[in-house]
């Protein structure tokens, strides 16, 4: 079987369920972006969304907090 699919290999097998431990996906501005709680922010893992343009979005970037 093979996966099309922008996901990681890791979190589509998971080997330990504390790995993803509070991560989550939400929608901030329109684009869904995996999430990690971190205190009362949320730091941004990952861009999910298929439009390229989204990607250019310094506000939702990989590392960025976000609030809710």
């Amino acid at each position: 079987m093979i996966l099309y699919t922008t996901v990681p290999y890791e979190q589509v097998y998971p080997t330990d369920a504390a790995d993803f431990s509070g991560q989550m996906m939400v929608e901030h501005q329109g684009v869904p972006v995996l999430v990690q709680k971190v205190e009362d922010k949320y730091r941004v893992i990952r861009v999910m969304s298929s439009d390229p343009a989204h990607y250019m979005n310094s506000s939702i970037c990989p590392g960025e907090f976000i609030t809710n």
